[in-house]
């Protein structure tokens, strides 16, 4: 109900010709045998909004009046500070003429820019919001640090690297303290400490300048083009090869590392094959792996795992149960010589099996920094 009545608030303060409090016309009868005193007086439209809001205020409700633009807030600032008391015959009317409003709204639009694409938040392309954004020029008018503390970690980072230090500590400030710390953890030390001290400094930084700064970083984020591509470049590649045969990968790894050893570097952080199994994956979590897997591809892959590979499958065989690992392997002894081709394809089928347990939530597999 606040936010109904908040929608009636922001009616009644508007712009436009007021309505005729209930029982007051332009020139009302007035009844000889009533005091005079006890029929309800014409008001403004904002008087309207500014009793609605003091009752409100006094019944405890809740009001976001932080929603309404600034020109509005003031406007109800000042006309609650222009007004002393109201008459219950007038209170009544107005409260009337409130509800009747309220119950007439058959249909609200959210109002805004930002606040219609947040509606629209997975119904229309991020490409079109971006260009609708682009092409409005018009300002932010919700708070700006709500969008801006929902952008994802790596965009904010870039902020912090290319900001001033003073502007940068107001975005961490405004950012929740988990959040913060991790950003700043992935500053370099210098700039992080610079970071840190400006801090100390915002101590008496006015609130409309917070809201200032929050607009222009909001609109900067804005302004950047949509990713057709969620994931990174490197993800992408390193995707790529890991089910790729062991010959590909290795030639397009070496071509890679002539053109860009930066970016081959990141390739490699990014892939995981069968052979990065024993330090990427935990020996609890083969038996997961393994059980959904037919027995046969998991057979052929193990007995492809040869040479540099015959680690890998020992790790497996290990971690699964003592007569489990042993009926394996009498079967690979069985299964001899595997074409690569066709071990390739097993491991990979583990492999993929071992990513989609990670993609679920069942698995966690270790990182770089973890396996030390």
């Amino acid at each position: 109900m606040p936010n109904d009545m908040m929608m009636g608030a922001d009616l009644i303060l508007g712009e436009g010709p007021g309505q005729v409090v209930p029982g007051a016309g332009s020139e009302p009868a007035v009844d000889l045998a009533q005091p005079l005193r006890h029929l309800p007086r014409h008001l403004s439209r904002r008087q309207k909004a500014a009793i609605i809001v003091r009752l409100l205020l006094a019944e405890g409700a809740e009001l976001a009046l932080q929603d309404l633009p600034d020109s509005l807030q003031g406007e109800l600032v000042h006309q609650m500070s222009t007004m002393r008391y109201v008459d219950r015959a007038t209170l009544k009317a107005v409260i009337d003429e409130f509800v009747f409003e309220i119950e007439e709204i058959g249909l609200s639009f959210p109002g805004g820019l930002e606040n219609t694409l947040s509606v629209l938040d997975g119904t229309i392309s991020p490409a079109t919001a971006a260009r609708v954004r682009k092409l409005s020029g018009v300002q932010i008018a919700h708070d700006p640090w709500l969008s801006i503390s929902n952008t994802p970690g790596e965009q904010l980072l870039s902020l912090l690297e290319h900001e001033s230090a003073e502007v940068s500590a107001v975005l961490l400030s405004k950012l929740k303290t988990s959040v913060a710390a991790e950003l700043l953890g992935k500053l370099p030390g210098q700039r992080a400490r610079k970071i840190a001290y400006a801090i100390s400094m915002t101590s008496n930084i006015a609130p409309d300048v917070v809201t200032r700064i929050g607009r222009a970083l909001a609109e900067q984020l804005g302004a950047q083009p949509a990713k057709a591509f969620d994931d990174d470049p490197s993800e992408r590649v390193g995707s790529i090869l890991n089910i790729s045969a062991a010959t590909t990968r290795d030639d397009v790894l070496n071509g890679l590392e002539k053109e860009d050893t930066e970016f081959a570097s990141a390739v490699r952080k990014s892939i995981f094959t069968f052979a990065n199994v024993p330090e990427r994956l935990l020996p609890t979590d083969v038996p997961k792996v393994t059980k959904d897997i037919d027995q046969s591809v998991l057979v052929t892959a193990l007995a492809a795992a040869t040479g540099e590979l015959e680690f890998a499958a020992n790790f497996v065989l290990d971690a699964m149960s003592k007569r489990m690992a042993e009926q394996i392997r009498e079967e690979i002894a069985e299964r001899g010589t595997v074409k690569q081709a066709e071990g390739d394809a097993a491991m990979n089928q583990v492999i993929g099996q071992i990513r989609a347990l990670e993609t679920e939530g069942e698995i966690t597999l270790l990182t770089a920094d973890e396996e030390d």
